[in-house]
């Protein structure tokens, strides 16, 4: 006797991620592309649980709304587009409010669909030279960090006539913090700073990583990476940084360069993989750049060895110490108290799955209330320098940074230092904002 399928109400099991068939002939047809928008624009419009979460969802709905037949079906498919450019891939609608995501049988997977016509865009019409640039992170650092150069460079970012003089010639908006460089960056600085430890295994823990510093952390927080060494030596964990790097490849991925996203990972999973051999496991001091070795590398190459590899041995810094925490091998002899700290969950760390870390390890520090904001920051990468995008970065912001004056904490952080300044930047009550890693290194009176 044969039974029907019953449909299952979505959000009842957890999400499954396809890979994303990005090397088959299918991907890059327009057509097929343009029937699968529609299809999840018309899911998405029937719906409509994801408004608040960044302006993609306003930019599709006010399209159905103001369309002659108020449904999808109404819009003009070229204008299809402006849903994908109001996209910045932080997945949060993908892990935390779509009813309908796989294994759903309507199987929407919202973010890695505007991944696909962002590819399909870039692949026919190319991009800008201010998005280029923005988006090739390591090479702009690399120059802008050159002795006297850097000196140079920081002080023309603070220069109100510089900065409008740049936003009408290259679109960078002339309010969006843009971060310093430094010319003793982190690789100069830690030929101070190694020390040998002998590693104890915890759990799923070697006892020994290698810090992934990324471009930002090398260039622009080199402090923050001081901040890290401090930390791990003073756990016990042997700490050193991944011998050579390029961009993880998370601002070309924005723009849907895909082939530039493939180099990145040829340059970068080797060099991984080799330390992953030699017992080494891997953190990074910025979520996207976890998130991209966790995932969408991953998700791009499933069949790769070197890459699951790697995202097997990649953990968020603060997961990691956790983790150890649970084999009771965290040092929680704390020394100075933080506070009332504001705590703002980067986006690209919520969507790995993995608890509020950072919080509960800042939690044990005596006389410390960690209050944690579980929203957008609005920043996502370049979304809130561009011109055309810095308006809507700012709505998005808008009820952290209410949160973050209502409580007007001692202290504001975010594991994303991008995100944090944006906020603080944009908040009455704060005047900086800081890493938790470095609120650790003084509660450690380090």
């Amino acid at each position: 006797m044969s039974s029907t399928p019953i449909s299952k109400e979505g959000s009842l099991q957890a999400p499954t991620r396809h890979p994303l068939d990005w090397q088959s002939e299918s991907f890059w047809e327009a057509e097929s592309l343009e029937n699968e928008l529609e299809r999840v624009y018309d899911i998405c419009h029937g719906c409509r649980r994801c408004v608040s979460l960044c302006n993609s969802f306003p930019t599709l709905f006010d399209l159905v709304d103001e369309s002659e037949t108020f449904e999808v079906d109404g819009i003009d498919k070229k204008d299809f587009i402006k849903v994908v450019d109001e996209c910045y891939l932080c997945d949060m609608c993908y892990m935390a409010k779509c009813p309908y995501v796989p294994p759903h049988e309507w199987n929407v997977d919202f973010p890695h669909l505007m991944l696909r016509a962002k590819a399909q865009h870039f692949k026919n019409n190319g991009t800008s030279f201010r998005n280029k640039m923005l988006s090739s992170t390591d090479t702009v650092a690399k120059l802008a960090s050159i002795p006297v150069v850097d000196v140079t460079v920081n002080a023309l970012n603070n220069n109100g006539i510089f900065r409008k003089t740049l936003e009408k010639t290259l679109g960078v908006h002339h309010q969006a913090p843009i971060p310093k460089y430094h010319s003793k960056t982190l690789r100069k600085r830690v030929k101070n700073l190694g020390k040998t430890i002998t590693p104890t295994p915890v759990g799923r823990t070697t006892g020994k990583v290698a810090l992934y510093v990324t471009c930002y952390g090398n260039y622009n927080t080199p402090d923050l990476g001081e901040d890290f060494y401090k930390v791990f030596q003073h756990n016990d964990i042997q700490i050193d940084l991944v011998p050579k790097e390029k961009c993880c490849g998370m601002p070309k991925l924005e723009l849907g360069d895909l082939e530039s996203v493939r180099a990145s990972k040829e340059a970068n999973i080797p060099v991984l993989a080799k330390l992953v051999d030699e017992g080494y496991d891997l953190i990074a001091p910025i979520p996207s750049c976890v998130l991209m070795f966790k995932q969408e590398i991953p998700l791009m190459f499933p069949d790769d060895e070197d890459v699951q590899k790697v995202k097997k041995a990649f953990f968020d810094p603060f997961e990691y110490l956790h983790l150890r925490h649970k084999g009771e091998a965290f040092n929680t002899d704390f020394k100075e108290a933080m506070g009332d700290v504001s705590y703002q969950v980067a986006c690209h760390l919520r969507v790995q799955n993995i608890g509020l870390k950072t919080r509960d390890i800042l939690a044990m520090i005596p006389d410390t209330t960690i209050v944690a904001q579980e929203r957008c920051s609005g920043h996502d990468g370049t979304y809130a320098v561009k011109v055309e995008s810095r308006d809507a970065s700012v709505k998005i912001a808008r009820p952290v940074v209410r949160k973050v004056d209502q409580q007007e904490p001692d202290r504001f952080i975010s594991d994303c230092p991008m995100a944090a300044t944006h906020i603080a930047n944009l908040s009455e009550k704060v005047d900086k904002a800081e890493h938790p890693m470095s609120l650790l290194r003084q509660a450690y009176g380090l």
